[in-house]
C-alpha cells in the first residue's frame, strides 16, 4: 500500500506539529494551574468525551469512510444525523451540569460542563468535512487546518490560563480551536449543498452507526473512567496527578499512532475493497507498530524522572511512579490500534462492540476497587486490566484473518530485539549520568541520543522491515523539500 505514504506524510506534519504546541502549553500550563485546577479540567473532558466520541461515530465520520460508493444524499443524510445529535446532547448536557456539580462536589464543573455543551453546536460540521477529506486522502489540506485550529487553542488557553481564567482556561482554548477548524474547513469545502438537512436513509447511517458508536462509548468511557472515579472517591488532586501521568504516557499516541490513526481506516477499508490480502497487510503493520509502540514506552518509563522535571517541572515529580507503571502496562497494547478498521473492513462491526464488552467491563471492576487503595493502585490495575484487552482484541482480529500465534510471535520477534538495543542506550546513558553527576536537561539529551542510536543499530543488525519504509519516507521528503526550497528562491528574486 504505497499510496499511503504521502498521506502519511501530511499526517506526520500536522500531529508533530500539533505535539509541539501540545508540548509547549503543557509546559506553560503546568506552571500556570496547579493539580486541583487541571483536575477540574480533565474530569469535565472526561464526562464530554464520551458524548463526543458517541455522536461523531453515530452520526457517521467512519460511515463517510468505509461506504463503498457515497453520494452527496448519504453525506446529507450523515451530516444531518450528527447534527441532531448535537444539539440534543448539547441540551441535555447542559440540563445536567447543576447534576455533576453536585454529585462530585465541585462547582467548577457546572460552569465546565456548561461550555463545554457550546462545543457540540459547532463540532457537526468539521466533523463532516474532515470525513470527507480522509476518505479522499487529502491530507494536506486537513493537516493546514487542523495545525492552525491546534496552535490557536493552546495560544489562547495559555493567553487565558495567565489570565487568571483557571481551569476554564484550556476548555475556552478547545472552543476557540473548533471555531478556528470550522472556519477554515468551510473555505476547503466547495461544495455547501452537503449541509442540507436531509433524513433518507438514515436508517443505513443507523444501522452502522449503532454498532460503531457503542464500540467507541465503551471504549472512551473506559479510558476516562478511571478520572470520573478518582473525582468521586477521592479529590481532584488525585485527578489531575493521574490526568498527567496518562498524558505522559499517551506521548507515542501523539507522536506515532495520531499520525497513522487518520490513515489507518481508509487504507485498510481501500486494500479490503481492492481484494488485498488482510492477514498479512495485519501482519505487517504489527511489526511496524510494534518497533515504534514498545521503545517509546519503555524510554519514557526509564527516563521519567527527568522528563516530568524538564518538561512540567517539580510541582509534578509525584507523578513518576504513575507513569513508569502506566508505560509498562501500555506494552501490551501496541497493536490496540489495528483492531477497529481491520475488524470493520472484513464486515465485523459486531465483534468490535462485543470485544469490548468482554474485556472493559472486568478492567473497570478492577479499577473501581483499585480507587479505594489511592492513584497509584489505579495505576497498577493496568498491569492486569490492559494485557487482557490487548489479549480479547487479538483473538478477535485473528479468528477473521486466520493467523496462528507463531504468526504473530514472528512478526514481533525482530520488534524485540530492536528494543532490547535500545534499552541498552538508557541505562548506558543513565549509569554514565549517575557517576558523572549529571542535571535532568543533560541526562535527557544523553538519553535520547544513546536510545535512538541503539534502535537504529537494532533495525540494521535485524534487518528490520522498517527500514524501507524510513528510506521512502526520506525519498517522499526531498523532493517536497527542494520543491519548497525553490518555490523560495523564485519569491525572494
Amino acid at each position: 500500500m504505497t499510496e499511503v505514504h504521502k498521506p502519511l506524510l501530511f499526517s506526520a506534519l500536522e500531529r508533530y506539529g500539533s505535539f509541539l504546541f501540545f508540548v509547549v502549553s503543557a509546559a506553560i500550563l503546568a506552571r500556570l494551574l496547579s493539580p486541583e485546577e487541571y483536575g477540574i479540567f480533565a474530569l469535565v473532558s472526561a464526562l464530554t468525551s464520551v458524548i463526543v466520541a458517541y455522536f461523531q461515530e453515530f452520526g457517521g465520520s467512519n460511515y463517510l469512510i468505509q461506504r463503498p460508493s457515497l453520494s452527496e444524499q448519504n453525506i446529507r443524510t450523515a451530516f444531518t444525523v450528527t447534527l441532531l445529535l448535537s444539539l440534543s446532547i448539547a441540551l441535555v448536557l447542559f440540563g445536567l451540569r447543576d447534576l455533576a456539580a453536585q454529585f462530585f462536589g465541585q462547582d467548577g464543573v457546572r460552569i465546565g460542563i456548561a461550555l463545554c455543551a457550546l462545543n457540540f453546536v459547532l463540532t457537526p460540521v468539521p466533523v463532516t468535512i474532515s470525513a470527507l477529506l480522509r476518505r479522499q486522502m487529502a491530507f494536506g489540506a486537513l493537516a493546514r487546518c487542523n495545525l492552525a485550529a491546534n496552535f490557536g487553542s493552546s495560544l489562547s488557553s495559555i493567553v487565558l490560563a495567565a489570565a487568571g481564567y483557571s481551569f476554564m482556561a484550556p476548555i475556552l482554548g478547545t472552543i476557540i480551536g473548533t471555531l478556528i477548524a470550522t472556519t477554515l474547513l468551510l473555505m476547503c469545502q466547495r461544495n455547501w449543498r452537503i449541509f442540507k438537512p436531509s433524513l433518507v436513509g438514515y436508517r443505513d447511517v443507523f444501522e452502522f452507526g449503532a454498532y460503531s458508536s457503542a464500540v467507541v462509548i465503551v471504549n472512551v468511557f473506559y479510558q476516562w473512567s478511571p478520572q470520573l472515579i478518582l473525582g468521586r472517591i477521592l479529590d481532584f488532586t488525585a485527578v489531575g496527578l493521574y490526568s498527567r501521568a496518562v498524558s505522559i504516557t499517551q506521548v507515542f499516541d501523539r507522536l506515532v499512532l495520531q499520525v497513522v490513526n487518520p490513515v489507518i481506516m481508509p487504507a485498510i477499508a481501500a486494500h479490503a475493497r481492492a481484494g488485498g490480502d488482510l492477514k498479512k497487510a495485519y501482519l505487517d503493520a504489527v511489526t511496524l507498530v510494534s518497533v515504534l509502540h514498545w521503545p517509546c514506552l519503555i524510554f519514557i518509563a526509564l527516563q521519567a524522572n527527568h522528563i516530568i522535571l524538564v518538561w512540567l517541572g517539580p510541582t509534578w515529580v509525584d507523578i513518576v511512579p504513575l507513569v513508569q507503571v502506566l508505560c509498562i502496562a501500555s506494552l501490551s497494547m501496541f497493536a490496540a490500534c489495528l483492531t477497529y478498521p481491520v475488524l470493520v473492513a472484513v464486515g465485523r462491526v459486531r465483534d468490535t462492540l462485543l470485544a469490548s464488552l468482554i474485556s472493559l467491563p472486568p478492567s473497570l471492576a478492577v479499577i473501581f476497587a483499585a480507587a479505594f487503595f489511592g492513584v497509584q493502585a489505579v495505576a497498577a490495575s493496568a498491569l492486569l486490566t490492559l494485557p487482557f484487552q490487548a489479549l480479547i482484541a487479538i483473538y478477535f482480529v485473528g479468528r477473521q484473518l486466520s493467523f496462528t500465534a507463531s504468526d504473530f510471535l514472528h512478526a514481533v520477534l525482530k520488534s524485540v530485539v530492536v528494543t532490547a538495543w535500545m534499552v541498552a542506550g538508557v541505562l548506558l546513558s543513565i549509569l554514565c549520568c549517575k557517576y558523572g553527576g549529571a542535571g535532568p536537561i543533560i541526562g535527557l539529551l544523553s538519553g535520547s541520543i544513546l536510545a535512538a542510536a541503539g534502535w537504529f543499530v537494532g533495525l540494521v543488525l535485524t534487518r528490520h522491515p522498517l527500514l524501507p519504509q524510513i528510506r521512502m519516507a526520506i525519498r517522499g521528503i526531498l523532493p517536497l523539500g527542494r520543491a519548497g526550497f525553490r518555490q523560495l528562491r523564485r519569491h525572494s528574486s
